[in-house]
C-alpha cells in the first residue's frame, strides 16, 4: 500500500479519491440510499424547499431531487468510465501503430488526428449526437468518437522516444516480433501518462455528457441525469434555485474530484517527479 501512502501526501488527491469512492458507492447502492423513487411524481409537493423528508427539495413535478441526483451519479459514472475506456483503448492502439511504424502510417494517422482536432470537441460531439438523435448510447458514441485523439498523440510521442532505446533494439535483435515489442516493451511505458489522462478524462466526459443533455441531445426524460436536471430547472432560477444548484454542485464536485485524483496520480507515476522527491 505504499502507493496509497504516497498518494495520501497530496491532500487534494486524497480528497478526490475519497469523493470518487463515495460516488461509486452511492451509484452502486442508489436504491438503498435514495429516500424516494427518482421518477415518482407528486404534483401536490412540487417545488418544495429542502427539508428532512426531501433533503434537496423537489422539482416542478414533485420528484425528490436528492434521489434523482443519487441515481444520476450511476448514469454519469457509467458514461464517464465507459467512454473514457473506449477512448483510451482506441487512442493507445492507434498511437502505438503511428509511433512504432512511422513513415506513411504515421503520416496518415496524424493527419486524421489533426482533422479531428481542428474542430472543438464538444461542438463536434454535439453535431454527431444531433445527427444520430438523442439517447444515451448515441451520446456515448459521439463522445468516444471525438475523445481518442489526445491519447493517440501522447502514446505516439512516447513510443517514438522509447523505440530508439537499447532494450527495444536488443529485443528486436533477439527475434522479437513487432506485436511482442509493442505489447511487452512499449505498452508498459505508455501506461503511466494514459492512466493520468483517463482519470482526468472521466470528469471531462461527465461534464461533456451533462452539457449535451442540457442542450437536449443527450439522455432524455424521465431518466435522472444531472445535465437534464439543469435544463429542467433553468426556468425556475428565481423562484426555486435549488432545482439547478444541487445538480450543478454534483457536476462540479465530481469533475473536481477526478481532476484532483488525476493530479495525484501524475505526481505518483511521473518518474521525473519521483526523482525530485528522492532528491
Amino acid at each position: 500500500m505504499s502507493w496509497f501512502k504516497m498518494l495520501a501526501r497530496n491532500k487534494l488527491a486524497l480528497i478526490g479519491l475519497i469523493i470518487v469512492i463515495l460516488l461509486v458507492l452511492s451509484a452502486i447502492f442508489a436504491p438503498l440510499l435514495a429516500p424516494h423513487s427518482p421518477s415518482e411524481q407528486r404534483l401536490e409537493q412540487a417545488l418544495l424547499l429542502p427539508s428532512m423528508e426531501f433533503p434537496f427539495g423537489t422539482d416542478d413535478l414533485g420528484r425528490c431531487i436528492f434521489s434523482r441526483i443519487i441515481f444520476g451519479a450511476r448514469l454519469s459514472l457509467l458514461i464517464g468510465i465507459t467512454v473514457t475506456a473506449i477512448c483510451a483503448v482506441t487512442g493507445v492502439f492507434i498511437g502505438m501503430l503511428a509511433g512504432f511504424y512511422g513513415g506513411i502510417v504515421d503520416e496518415v494517422i496524424m493527419r486524421l488526428v489533426d482533422i479531428f482536432l481542428a474542430f472543438p470537441g464538444l461542438i463536434l460531439a454535439l453535431i454527431i449526437a444531433g445527427l444520430m438523435g438523442p439517447g444515451m448510447f448515441n451520446v456515448m458514441f459521439a463522445l468516444a468518437l471525438v475523445g481518442w485523439m489526445g491519447y493517440a498523440r501522447v502514446v505516439r510521442g512516447t513510443v517514438l522516444a522509447e523505440k530508439q532505446k537499447e532494450f527495444v533494439e536488443t529485443a528486436r535483435a533477439l527475434g522479437a516480433t513487432d506485436l511482442y515489442l509493442m505489447y511487452r516493451h512499449l505498452l508498459p511505458n505508455v501506461m503511466a501518462p494514459i492512466i493520468v489522462m483517463a482519470s482526468v478524462g472521466i470528469g471531462h466526459t461527465i461534464l461533456a455528457a451533462a452539457g449535451l443533455s442540457f442542450l437536449g441531445v443527450g439522455v432524455q426524460p424521465p431518466t435522472p441525469v444531472w445535465g437534464l436536471m439543469l435544463k429542467d430547472g433553468k426556468g425556475f432560477l428565481q423562484t426555486a434555485p435549488h432545482l439547478t444548484i444541487f445538480p450543478g454542485l454534483a457536476i462540479m464536485v465530481t469533475v473536481l474530484a477526478f481532476n484532483f485524483l488525476g493530479d495525484g496520480l501524475r505526481d505518483l507515476l511521473d518518474p521525473r517527479l519521483k526523482e525530485k522527491r528522492i532528491e
